[in-house]
């Protein structure tokens, strides 16, 4: 290549980038933090302190309240315990909301009936927290429920806040923080706080123990056998609502509203002034969701005035804690390098059948607590 040649394309080159959008044009200022609460360090990570912490949360700031539930959800050492310092502090702001569970099979339309209830409330000056539980992949780890597009206007609200946890494995799918981030959100003041679980029937014993109202969504025209809900779940409503109640669907939601009261009926209910009601709605029209609303508004009432929401309340604090010392304690044990040792020897002597299970659990107890467990 001759220099003339190329020089010619040096020329032409240079004309290409500074005809790109992407060049770095002079005295374009960079932006500024989206929060007075930020401090950057070298590596242009985002440190805050416990108090920063705090003082973000109860002023409301939405960056500071998603930077503390990623501490919250992290399995570092470290951010657990500035987590907890947080925690300590914020629980006396905490304990102010509705807590309301919403469940259901994949289809019955949670996403949409949550926008649709969302909607309106919000719009009725109500502060919402959405928390989804996201059911993380058990093999590869990854969440399948993303961003949470399906609730595009609800996201976009000033008074609605979404978050997306990923239950990462956890019994039932749900997520192991959601209790501390229900608090969270409380502290920043949501006022109304919905949870949004699975719906494949294994979260809801566990979401029942951390919500005040919980609501089940159904499908018209579709039996038990077909949505998975199994007596037991049915146990835990408070309310039952058949959603899809439009067009088509309409004569069946009535007929599954008849059937839905019937076995309702024979079922028992912690305290006798509440009965759970059956109703229909349509997310896509708004039909029935301002009833729904009004039902949960109801419960609270009738709830409160015989000392149950209390009392139901107190059982769960002292349920979260039992719940938070053996997450600990398997957490310490699994951890431990004497268990880390021998656990996969132990585990493969229990898959030959050369001991007992009773015997293994027992052995590995025995050598992590320094002293024989069977005789306490």
């Amino acid at each position: 290549m001759n220099e003339k040649h190329q020089k010619q394309q040096n020329t032409s080159r240079g004309k290409k980038d500074d005809a790109s959008a992407l060049r770095v044009k002079p005295g374009v200022p960079t932006p500024g933090n989206t929060s007075p609460h930020f401090s950057r360090s070298s590596g242009g990570k985002t440190e805050l302190g416990i108090d920063e912490y705090v003082e973000g949360i109860l002023a409301g700031d939405r960056v500071i309240l998603g930077q503390t539930i990623t501490l919250i959800e992290s399995m570092k050492p470290e951010h657990n315990m500035k987590a907890m310092a947080v925690m300590e502090k914020v629980i006396p702001h905490t304990g102010k909301s509705m807590r309301v569970a919403i469940t259901g099979v994949p289809g019955v339309g949670k996403s949409t009936f949550i926008e649709a209830l969302g909607g309106r409330l919000v719009g009725n000056h109500h502060k919402l927290a959405v928390l989804a539980i996201d059911p993380s992949s058990q093999r590869s780890g990854g969440s399948i429920m993303g961003d949470k597009t399906r609730m595009e206007a609800l996201s976009s609200h000033p008074d609605a806040f979404i978050r997306p946890s990923p239950s990462a494995g956890s019994l039932g799918g749900v997520a192991r923080k959601t209790r501390e981030v229900m608090l969270l959100c409380e502290a920043a003041g949501f006022d109304i706080i919905f949870i949004e679980t699975v719906g494949v029937g294994q979260s809801e014993t566990m979401v029942h123990s951390m919500v005040d109202f919980f609501l089940l969504l159904m499908l018209p025209g579709a039996g038990d056998t077909l949505q998975g809900i199994k007596r037991g779940i049915m146990e835990l409503a408070d309310t039952l609502v058949i959603n899809k109640a439009d067009g088509s669907n309409i004569d069946a939601a009535r007929h599954a509203k008849i059937e839905y009261e019937a076995a309702l009926h024979l079922m028992k209910y912690p305290f006798e002034k509440w009965h759970p009601p059956v109703l229909t709605s349509s997310s896509r029209y708004g039909n029935g969701i301002e009833e729904v609303w009004q039902t949960v508004e109801r419960y609270q009432k009738v709830a409160m005035g015989e000392g149950y929401f209390e009392k139901k309340r107190k059982q769960q604090s002292r349920s979260w804690m039992l719940d938070t010392i053996r997450q600990s304690l398997e957490a310490h044990f699994l951890a431990d390098p004497r268990i880390v040792r021998l656990l996969p020897e132990i585990e493969a002597r229990v898959e030959e059948g050369t001991i007992p299970s009773l015997s293994a659990a027992h052995r590995l107890l025995n050598e992590f607590f320094g002293e024989d467990i069977s005789t306490l």
